[in-house]
């Protein structure tokens, strides 16, 4: 290596050095190009390929050509070039170029930025690496800093050098493993990547692991941010409400929408951000759902992946818009009051070339043995979650959402696969862990890291696990031994439930443990109830199909089934096109049926929806104790010749009374017990003709008689709607 400053270099030693220079396999460009001072004078050199000349503007004074190469310089007093100095060269097309050199800068990051990184520390690295525009020495231009530890070297190339390796190759910043390089005059928007020659000469063009944002598909280079500063929020009091939130005794009932398929524009073609705040809130607004859980909006390069094969960590995907139109929509939704989760997959990532699959020509995220660093069912690669760099990587990639994008919280997409070794495994393709276990330790380290610091930092932000397993304490303090999150999806009563509902009414009867179970388990954890995506494609059918019986039965058992939902303990989730029924499987390629809403047996299911959605909200003895033994008690839970279900909800000053009638035999003069004496209103029928139902119910209201039922002195002698469920409550 060349230091000029010294003296002790050997011509050799600069011959060699500029050989791997030429061959562009140098690791530290900037002992040669440049600026070098010694003995009281100056050596400037520059590497423009395919320049016919090359000047420095401060002087005037002409850079000679290095033989028959691209390699230029000059020497001369040291007084007669500034620190930061521009070059002027003309092109082979003729077109002559002005610039600084981005060698005559020096090294942009800090130390200690370094140093935070490497221990797995530095939660906001996503300031530092990545592509950053920013002014040094007053002079404006954009720094990149890529961690690539195994490479030998690194270029950033862009349409500004003709996609040319040669032209603007990185240093490495020591042994971190991180290259950076300042480019003068570069502007927001300029579509750029990585050149990255790895140790053994293979040559691959990388998008930035932390590029924000990127080329609409199916072009993939990142492209050079705009500061997130830049956008002006309107969401303080939202913000401010959110961190003193109780939310574990609020309402929390969750609109799942996968943002390419809700709807499209007359030509079919995507929507915009902004277009899509204002019509989804309106939506949600009417059927009256709390928040909206979006399908991952991270940027990706299929769109039948449905975003779960993420390759842009830190990007909203360009498909509807630039970062600042996604921040218009958060904050558009909690300037009306509606919540904003967003799915997150740090459980794997897909191989396309450009993305992280063998970085730096190394299993660099992933794993190096396949029985730990690859999905088969998926054809994905898993994260090494037991590299220090790859944990902050993920950690930064979840606080940049809730901290840039003010992200109400996340849903940890496939988090069981993410915590067993043998997930969807045969015995001979798994490596068992130190103890010789299925669990994935370093997995589990991980989750507590990111929950413990994502609830220290964003107050009243929450974070759901999509877990399938029966792994202890998901969602339980990371103190008490759990993995910290804030709930967790109930698959196993979304199983049951859909189960039961599949079964035709005569025979469920003999199914009535389908319905009775989830009490045994429904306090171990934190429960959202899931009726998501994943229940409405591949074959599975739409919630509307899945209910057994006649077109009349299955919109009946529909209604009944969310009214289920609603009064069972848990917090709520419901995929779109759900709440009004629609006939087919969601269809990614296009929006939702929406025409459906003319038909009365549609508006009728969207209109329950929204009055669940009030009663859930309106009323404490719904929403209180979701997650408390103290806002349930049974009131018969054995009526299986019935197939009834009766049960009370509770809060600390109301309760609810629910009867669930499973069979399309309206029953009359059905007795129930209830705890206390007086009248009773029929809060909610799902049998009325309002939702298309056939109207058989209790007109309104009805009084108890001192007649003994259910261990109560007092019992309601009600009217049940066939295939109907009806909530009451005593005035």
């Amino acid at each position: 290596m060349l230091h000029t400053d010294t003296g002790k270099s050997t011509l050799m030693e600069i011959s060699t050095a500029i050989q791997r220079l030429l061959e562009c396999r140098h690791h530290d460009p900037f002992s040669l190009l440049g600026k070098h001072n010694y003995a009281g004078e100056v050596l400037v050199r520059a590497l423009i390929p395919g320049a016919a000349w090359v000047r420095i503007a401060e002087n005037g004074a002409s850079l000679q050509r290095m033989g028959n190469t691209d390699l230029f310089a000059w020497h001369g007093p040291a007084n007669q070039v500034p620190d930061r100095y521009r070059l002027i060269w003309l092109d082979s097309n003729g077109a002559e170029h002005v610039s600084y050199d981005p060698y005559c800068f020096p090294p942009q990051l800090s130390e200690f930025d370094l140093h935070l990184f490497g221990e797995g520390r530095h939660w906001h690295i996503y300031r530092i690496l990545g592509a950053h525009r920013l002014q040094v020495d007053d002079i404006p231009g954009v720094r990149f800093a890529v961690w690539a530890p195994s490479a030998e070297r690194i270029s950033v190339v862009g349409d500004f050098n003709n996609w040319d390796g040669r032209c603007h190759p990185m240093r490495v910043r020591g042994n971190s493993g991180v290259w950076e390089l300042f480019i003068p005059g570069l502007s927001v928007g300029q579509a750029f990547k990585y050149e990255v020659r790895s140790r053994k000469g293979d040559i691959t063009l990388k998008t930035d692991p932390y590029g924000q944002q990127f080329e609409l598909r199916p072009a993939n280079a990142t492209c050079v941010p705009s500061a997130p500063q830049a956008y002006r929020w309107q969401d303080s009091g939202w913000m401010e409400k959110r961190q003193n939130s109780d939310w574990q005794h609020a309402p929390f009932s969750v609109y799942e929408a996968h943002l390419g398929s809700w709807r499209r524009d007359e030509h079919g073609n995507f929507m915009n951000y902004r277009q899509l705040a204002t019509q989804l809130v309106d939506h949600v607004k009417e059927t009256g759902f709390t928040h909206i859980e979006l399908l991952p909006v991270t940027e990706h390069p299929l769109d039948a992946s449905w975003g779960y094969q993420t390759t842009g960590y830190f990007a909203p995907t360009s498909r509807f818009g630039e970062p600042d139109d996604f921040r218009y929509f958060v904050d558009y939704c909690h300037q009306h009051d509606i919540g904003v989760l967003l799915d997150w997959a740090p459980a794997h990532f897909p191989k396309d070339a450009h993305g992280l699959a063998n970085f730096d020509g190394t299993a660099l995220y992933e794993h190096a043995d396949p029985r730990r660093g690859e999905h088969h069912d998926w054809g994905t690669l898993i994260y090494n979650y037991g590299r220090n760099e790859v944990r902050n990587f993920l950690i930064s990639s979840a606080i940049y959402w809730l901290e840039e994008f003010h992200i109400d919280g996340l849903r940890v997409d496939a988090v069981a696969s993410m915590l067993y070794h043998d997930y969807s495994r045969p015995a001979s393709e798994w490596i068992p862990n130190i103890y010789g276990g299925r669990e994935n330790l370093e997995a589990a380290a991980f989750l507590r890291e990111l929950n413990t610091i994502t609830h220290a930092e964003y107050p009243g932000s929450v974070m759901i696990a999509e877990e399938s397993t029966a792994w202890p304490g998901v969602s339980r303090p990371v103190d008490a031994g759990g993995l910290g999150f804030s709930m967790k999806w109930n698959m196993g009563w979304m199983h049951d439930s859909l189960r039961y509902m599949s079964h035709d009414p005569v025979h469920r009867k003999y199914h009535h443990n389908d319905l009775t179970f989830g009490l045994l388990y429904a306090y171990t954890e934190n429960f959202m109830l899931p009726f998501s995506h994943d229940e409405v494609v591949h074959g599975k059918q739409s919630m509307l199909y899945k209910q057994a019986g006649d077109t009349w039965q299955q919109f009946a058992n529909l209604r009944l089934l969310y009214l289920y939902m609603f009064t069972f303990p848990g917090k709520k989730l419901l995929f779109m096109g759900s709440e009004f029924a629609q006939g087919r499987e969601w269809n990614f390629n296009g929006g939702l049926e929406w025409h459906l809403l003319e038909y009365e047996c549609h508006k009728g299911v969207q209109t329950l929806v929204g009055d669940l959605n009030r009663l859930y909200r309106e009323k404490p003895a719904l929403h209180h104790y979701d997650f408390s033994e103290a806002g349930f008690e049974w009131i018969d839970c054995i009526a299986s010749d019935f197939s009834i279900l009766s049960y009370l909800r509770k809060g600390d000053d109301d309760a609810v009374v629910v009867v669930l009638n499973f069979t399309p035999v309206p029953h009359h003069k059905y007795r129930i017990g209830v705890p206390e004496a007086g009248d009773y209103a029929e809060l909610l029928n799902s049998d009325s003709s309002y939702y298309d139902g056939s109207d058989v119910g209790n007109k309104g209201h009805i009084s108890t008689t001192p007649e003994p039922s259910n261990g109560h002195a007092q019992s309601l002698l009600l009217t049940l709607p066939p295939l109907g469920g009806v909530i009451l409550q005593r005035q």
